[in-house]
């Protein structure tokens, strides 16, 4: 049982969508919403809240509008993409709705995806989906040549009001479960991620040339060079530093795809769908066609490439003092990996790093210790080990030098009165920092009042706890205090990073947001005819919509890929005991992660104790009335694993605090 918690509803500080002069832009709606409508949910906003479009809108009336939809009354879950709900909106600015959940409408999906499981008199398809509970019914004759253990793509059959479960007929095979494939697969389809380019795209891609030196500065005897990870492909930006009296000289090239992908061609219409490359253990699905992101859009050792380039002015205290974007033509010097750069080697590019490192300190920006796995592959795709991904000073030394060409980007575009994409980052909303107070009081940590938190504030608590039991904790409650980051063409600054103007640049191969940035760069400074053009400008509202929200469906993607992984590899431990941390409190349950290999799984309710649970959202905390036994956010645990589904990626484990002795070994 649970204690019941009063819905607090919506969350404020929605961005707004405004420009310089504080005027709403105008927007293409021809029609207003009904107070009461049918929905689907696309994605999630800054605060990880429902985002939803209409399901019926007329494309002669515009774009549709984005609905925010409120939070589910606790002990719900929370709305997925692809679901749709009949909800009751209200206006919340042009463009934008409030939306509040009347009703979830069980309907039939358009397609099912799941694994094969043949019988005698008819067969049956488990879904890959953890949320559907119900297998499906495929009559004999209705397989299509599916085996044991095929994950496939099957339709819906007319059912005529039949009882029980519903049939399906397979249209298409996808792989065997378990070979190196099919754990993407069941994530890219469960996703919708676009895997096939138009053939248009494809020879646009195709027929790329190489990009002549003309007009462009000549940066070939400058030696360049391109870190990457180990098993990169594709390489789209390389770095240069010299001493320049007391500071530095840095030169940042970055691929200069906006020459290979014109505006309204093949190549930007299928690049705007994707928004984005997708990452998974086995595969990338890219945003452009393979003949540009690792051919000509690929900055490869010895061989000359177009690039667009800042060279950046710092002092010695590594604070920029100027800096000048151009058109290049460059060669790679070296392909190094994160492991092979050796300060000893590029010692100024280790100077520079040290003198970002003492601004960005000084600056005051949050830095989180989430530790990353990775999940290491056989050939044949079974996991041979969950490692801890490496975070060496060669990653913080790539990722100062782009934020820095990142915040060029967003300067030299509001000097030139450029529209920009701002990659925003608002702070955290003052519900989340009355749950953050409220967590850090019990801890004796103190933050300022009132809305005067500031990012070194937080970094300070973090520090605070450093090398303490408590650290884990403290980081994953410091991270749900945040707000997601997104796209906008309305600067609000970036909270994290301590920014007032912040835009992505450094990587058009994969973000299709740095690909706008290149071609407003190239308008604003008169560097070629492929700039950006007045129809996209007056979209950028819309596709900083759609581009946040391919984001969020590539990391729900990559994230399902893993725990699918992490599923499959523990399968074989069902059993057995762990270390783990509680990561999440609910009335339903408790969720846990395994300190080895950071698997999460639930731990439902109803295998505590026998007890009459109170759920407090503020303290994070389960309370059993008569046994007083508490169960709190990041409090260490020892569970069983009692069921792991590689095909849904869920685990489920049993907690052992609190369980009599004679008990445990009779389970365990």
């Amino acid at each position: 049982m649970a204690k019941k918690i009063p819905h607090r509803g919506r969350k404020a500080g929605r961005p707004s969508y405004k420009d310089r002069e504080g005027k709403a832009p105008r927007r293409r709606y021809g029609a207003s919403l009904p107070e009461t409508a049918i929905v689907r949910i696309v994605g999630t906003d800054n605060d990880g809240d429902a985002m939803a479009r209409p399901v019926e809108w007329d494309s002669d009336q515009g774009p549709p509008p984005v609905i925010h939809m409120r939070p589910e009354q606790p002990g719900r879950a929370a709305l997925a993409p692809g679901e749709r709900i009949l909800a009751r909106l209200s206006p919340a600015g042009p463009g934008h709705y409030d939306g509040r959940t009347i009703k979830r409408i069980s309907e039939t999906p358009a397609r099912v995806l799941g694994v094969f499981k043949p019988g005698r008199f008819e067969h049956r398809i488990v879904p890959t989906d953890r949320r559907s509970k119900a297998e499906w019914i495929v009559p004999i004759g209705g397989e299509n040549g599916a085996k044991d253990g095929e994950i496939v793509l099957a339709e819906p059959l007319p059912d005529h009001h039949r009882l029980g479960l519903k049939p399906a007929r397979v249209i298409e095979v996808l792989g065997h479960m378990g070979d190196a494939r099919s754990v993407s697969l069941i994530c890219i389809h469960t996703h919708d991620i676009p895997v096939v380019f138009p053939e248009a795209a494809i020879v646009e891609a195709e027929t790329a040339e190489a990009v002549a030196l003309g007009d462009r500065t000549d940066l070939r005897d400058i030696p360049l060079i391109t870190i990457d990870g180990e098993d990169a492909r594709d390489f789209d930006d390389a770095v240069f530093a010299e001493p320049d009296g007391d500071g530095f000289r840095l030169i940042v090239a970055i691929a200069d795809v906006a020459h290979y992908v014109r505006p309204d061609s093949a190549l930007d219409h299928s690049g705007r769908t994707r928004g984005n490359s997708v990452y998974f253990p086995d595969r990338v699905v890219p945003m452009l066609p393979e003949a540009l992101s690792n051919g000509w859009c690929s900055l490869r050792p010895n061989e000359d490439r177009g690039c667009l380039f800042v060279e950046m002015r710092i002092d010695a205290a590594g604070r920029k003092t100027r800096h000048r974007f151009g058109r290049g033509l460059m060669r790679s010097a070296a392909r190094m990996t994160y492991e092979q750069m050796d300060p000893e080697q590029f010692p100024s590019l280790y100077a520079a790093y040290r003198a970002l490192i003492a601004e960005r300190t000084r600056r005051g920006t949050l830095d989180l210790d989430l530790p990353e796995r990775k999940v290491v592959l056989s050939d044949a795709g079974k996991v041979l080990s969950v490692e801890p991904r490496a975070r060496l000073d060669s990653h913080r030394l790539i990722e100062e030098f782009m934020v820095l060409a990142n915040v060029a980007a967003a300067e030299e575009l509001e000097r030139l009165h450029q529209p920009c994409m701002y990659r925003v980052h608002a702070p955290p909303t003052e519900e989340k920092l009355a749950n953050l107070r409220t967590f850090l009081s019990a801890m004796g940590i103190s933050l300022p009042p009132g809305d005067q938190v500031h990012p070194r504030d937080l970094d300070h608590v973090l520090k605070l706890v450093a090398d303490t039991p408590e650290a884990p904790m403290v980081n994953e409650v410091m991270l749900r205090s945040q707000s997601q980051a997104a796209y906008s063409p309305d600067n609000i600054g970036h909270f994290g990073l301590a920014l007032t103007r912040y835009a992505h640049f450094t990587s058009p191969i994969r973000r299709y947001a740095d690909l706008l940035v290149h071609r407003a760069l190239i308008a604003g400074l008169r560097l070629g005819d492929d700039g950006l053009v007045q129809s996209q400008t007056a979209d950028f509202p819309d596709t900083a919509d759609h581009i946040t929200g391919t984001e969020r469906r590539a990391q729900l993607a990559e994230r399902d890929a893993i725990d699918r992984y992490l599923a499959a590899y523990m399968a074989e431990k069902v059993g057995e005991r762990f270390d783990a941390r509680i990561s999440g409190v609910t009335r339903f349950g408790l969720f846990v992660t395994i300190s080895d290999s950071g698997a999460s799984g639930i731990v439902p309710i109803s295998s505590l104790p026998d007890d009459y649970w109170q759920h407090d959202e503020g303290e994070q905390t389960l309370t059993g009335r008569r046994s007083h036994l508490v169960f709190r956010l990041a409090q260490d645990v020892e569970v069983r694993l009692v069921e792991a589904t590689p095909v849904t990626g869920g685990l489920v484990f049993h907690i052992m605090q609190g369980v009599p002795e004679r008990k445990r070994s009779r389970r365990g």
